[in-house]
């Protein structure tokens, strides 16, 4: 069983995408994460009527999610916060397993996909 945590703002944002997304009652919300850079994790999202071919349904505090294989991988014991910025707003996810940015050699135990363009966090 898959082990998927999300913060109050995530589950606001990611509700909020999946009702006005136009995909039916059924919907969900498609997370593709993948291993990218010093951020840690690179994502993107749809609003999706049904899994794709591949994906496994996963929900987290009644949200539904769509996540292919490698997303199930990273996400594994993950925590999915929101964050709004004055320039914009993005997911972030902490993991459970410490990543390491192989540029500048340390490690880190939370990754940001800032959708804003801002900032490495380490």
């Amino acid at each position: 069983m898959m082990e998927l945590t999300l913060t109050p703002a995530a589950e606001k944002f990611v509700r909020r995408m999946v009702r006005f997304g136009g995909a039916g009652e059924n919907a969900g919300f498609r997370l593709t994460v993948s291993a990218g850079g010093c951020s840690g994790l690179a994502s993107e999202f749809t609003v999706e009527a049904a899994p794709l071919p591949g994906d496994a349904t996963v929900e987290a505090n009644g949200v539904k999610f769509f996540l292919p294989a490698e997303s199930r991988l990273l996400l594994q014991g993950a925590t999915i916060d929101f964050a709004e910025t004055p320039t914009g707003g993005g997911l972030s996810f902490v993991t459970a397993t410490p990543s390491t940015c192989g540029s500048c050699g340390s490690s880190s135990s939370s990754s940001s996909v800032d959708i804003s363009g801002l900032g490495h966090k380490h």
